[in-house]
């Protein structure tokens, strides 16, 4: 039953049980995307194992999160049990083997896998918005300072950088204003406190150097099998803003990166986003309209991308439309929007003769799936009622010593492990203030050793005695120039340092893409 060329997914059967045909996955429409959907407990991470297992033996990296910590167990040769042997034999998968697979084990924070990171610059001011929640006048500001830092020469690398980045704005606003439009210091701090919040939860440990390589999640390993990247996720969900924005992040880096390449016989990368739900949910309508972009040009790249959910609902109508491949498991009609899922499910697909999508859909069992796949000139396939495969690899999560073992001889062992601090906005804004200061404190000591009369020694304080508090108006007067001066210096400093800098970036202008992330 195993295909050159296909991912065997499992076997359909008729009506009254028996068994029809074997069903596959074509891998030239791997990066047609694809949608697994069902009800909690129905078989959806088998399925995504499935699938994972069939793109990796045949040499197509994966990436795809691990929500619960099952899918780890991919890294370790599957072990003979009943239901295993039972769904092979019941499906007449005679060359049914246990096998074991390439993995990397990626986590934000570092505990179950290498970490993982990006820059702030490179992360973009769209996603950086959604991330923060922000609203439209605090999407503008953070809009407004990447473009300073772009023009200024200022890169930010982590949340440090740009909070620093946020106070000379806000200790600056009114002139800033007059160049790029207005900067309200209360959406400033508003922002600033949304970093405070982002930090608490752990977002720090995202943004930072090294930054992840796209090519490290696009391996294949010495026997041919493409590294499946498992992203752990169980601590990443108790943030789901983060967890969404990060796979949005690496899937817009995938498309800024990677060239054009067609239609190739089989893709790229396969990218997998569990609870895709969480990328839509409350989504801007212009995020979402990016991402239906991106989902739609990402295929000309070799990258299938494939949505993993409870709910059909979940996924918008128009990225709903791009997915070829779909695997649907059970469903409940509870409520009246569990009715509409399953009528929206059951719509989707090319109408079997042989039975009723909606009504099959409440009554498949645990992993059993409508499969419809793309075949002959990407036309969609009739759907069938499938069982699907056992898995080749363990079924169920790895141990700590097991997952540490697979780190230990990672080919990525030692790369991301340890944070770089090179010079950044937080340095080079800190070296300007202090640059201005001390020329600030120096202009006024000059100015006062020339006030200060020959014959007099020691020092005085104004308005406390002293041989020079005859002359008080006239210093105070003085002073009050002087104050004003200096304040304009500072800021005339500062602009100046900025406008020198974009003097020497001319030629060198950043690009942001779609997404708004920086293209490297």
């Amino acid at each position: 039953m195993i295909e050159d060329g296909k991912i065997f997914i499992g076997a359909s059967r008729n009506p009254d049980d028996s068994i029809n045909k074997p069903e596959y996955l074509d891998l030239k429409f791997g990066n047609r995307h694809g949608l697994v959907t069902g009800a909690t407990g129905t078989g959806k991470t088998v399925t995504l194992q499935v699938l994972a297992e069939g793109f990796s033996r045949a040499g197509v990296p994966v990436f795809a999160a691990d929500i619960k910590g099952d899918l780890s167990g991919i890294a370790a040769r599957g072990e003979a049990k009943d239901f295993l042997t039972k769904r092979a034999e019941q499906i007449g998968f005679t060359d049914y083997e246990f096998d074991q697979f390439p993995v990397i084990f990626w986590d934000l924070f570092g505990e179950k896998g290498h970490r993982v990171r990006t820059t702030v610059a490179e992360m973009g001011p769209l996603l950086l918005a959604r991330l923060m929640d922000a609203s439209e006048p605090q999407e503008g500001v953070i809009n407004i300072a990447f473009k300073i830092a772009d023009q200024a020469g200022l890169p930010l690398l982590d949340l440090k950088d740009f909070t620093s980045l946020l106070n000379y704005m806000g200790e600056n606003a009114t002139e800033l204003s007059s160049q790029y439009g207005l900067i309200s210091k209360a959406s400033v701090g508003s922002i600033q406190r949304a970093l405070l919040v982002l930090e608490q939860q752990g977002a720090e440990h995202f943004f930072g150097e090294p930054a992840l390589k796209i090519s490290d999640i696009m391996r294949t390993s010495n026997n041919g099998y493409g590294q499946i990247s498992v992203l752990a996720a169980d601590k990443l969900m108790m943030n789901p803003r983060l967890y969404a924005t990060f796979l949005l992040w690496l899937l817009s880096e995938l498309f800024e990166e990677l060239p054009e390449v067609g239609d190739p016989e089989k893709p790229k990368l396969v990218f997998f986003f569990d609870e895709a739900h969480l990328l839509f949910n409350d989504a801007p309508k212009v995020l979402t309209e990016r991402v239906e972009q991106v989902v739609r040009l990402i295929r000309s790249k070799g990258v299938g991308v494939y949505f993993v959910t409870q709910n059909p609902l979940d996924v918008p109508e128009t990225v709903l439309a791009q997915l070829g491949n779909r695997a649907q498991h059970a469903l409940r009609a509870y409520s009246p929007r569990e009715q509409k899922a399953v009528k929206t499910a059951a719509d989707t697909f090319r109408p079997n003769p042989a039975f009723d999508c909606a009504t099959v859909i409440t009554n498949l069992g645990t992993g059993e799936a409508l499969v419809s796949t793309l075949e002959a000139k990407g036309a969609p396939s009739i759907v069938e009622r499938t069982l699907i495969r056992p898995p080749s690899g363990r079924v169920g999560p790895l141990t700590d010593a097991e997952r540490q073992q697979v780190m230990d001889r990672s080919p990525v062992l030692g790369v991301y492990d340890d944070d770089v601090d090179r010079e950044s906005a937080f340095e080079i804004l800190a070296a300007r203030a202090k640059k201005a200061a001390d020329a600030d404190a120096a202009k006024r000591a000059q100015e006062e050793a020339a006030e200060q009369p020959s014959s007099t020694s020691g020092w005085s304080l104004p308005g406390f005695g002293g041989s020079n508090d005859d002359n008080q108006q006239g210093r105070g007067q003085s002073r009050g120039r002087s104050s004003g001066y200096q304040r304009e210096t500072v800021v005339e400093a500062a602009m100046k340092s900025v406008a020198r800098t974009v003097a020497t970036q001319v030629g060198r202008a950043l690009v942001r893409g779609i997404l708004g992330s920086l293209k490297r």
